[in-house]
């Protein structure tokens, strides 16, 4: 299996509901990464717009941290989604194709993270992150993606 350098994904209903491109071509995926809350960690919750070339090279992420899980207020947090899709003005929703990428923000790895076969004969995933709730495998180009 090969390694990624650009992976398609799918616009759809679910946790690709916000990927397109922009007026001036660029491309964009909107989403809504997360550390999960798990012992003592109250984890958290953010949004994150990365916008990437027209040719899917990583160009910039803005990431809001929208607080603790626990104590989310989710009209704030849809708020800020709203407020990071309207900085975009005119998109064209639709499937993209991009390079994985990653980032630390806030002490936390955001991006779509590659992550090589173990030792047992495993495949390639590329893992959207935190929260790795989308995760990628070949062939590259498909557009789907596991929960």
């Amino acid at each position: 299996m090969s390694k990624p350098d650009i992976i398609a994904i799918d616009h759809d209903d679910y946790h690709a509901s916000h990927v397109g491109t922009l007026a001036d071509g660029r491309q964009f995926f909107l989403t809504s990464p997360f550390v999960p809350a798990i012992g003592g960690n109250a984890g958290r919750e953010f949004v994150a717009l990365y916008l990437f070339n027209s040719r899917g090279k990583f160009l910039e992420a803005r990431i809001d941290d929208l607080g603790t899980r626990t104590q989310l207020d989710t009209e704030h947090a849809r708020a800020v989604f709203e407020k990071r899709l309207a900085e975009l003005g005119v998109v064209q929703l639709g499937g993209i194709e991009v390079e994985p990428f990653q980032i630390t923000r806030m002490e936390t790895l955001f991006g779509l993270v590659r992550r090589p076969p173990g030792d047992d004969g495993e495949d390639w995933w590329v893992e959207l992150q935190p929260g790795n709730y989308m995760a990628f495998h070949e062939p590259w180009d498909s557009g789907e993606y596991d929960t």
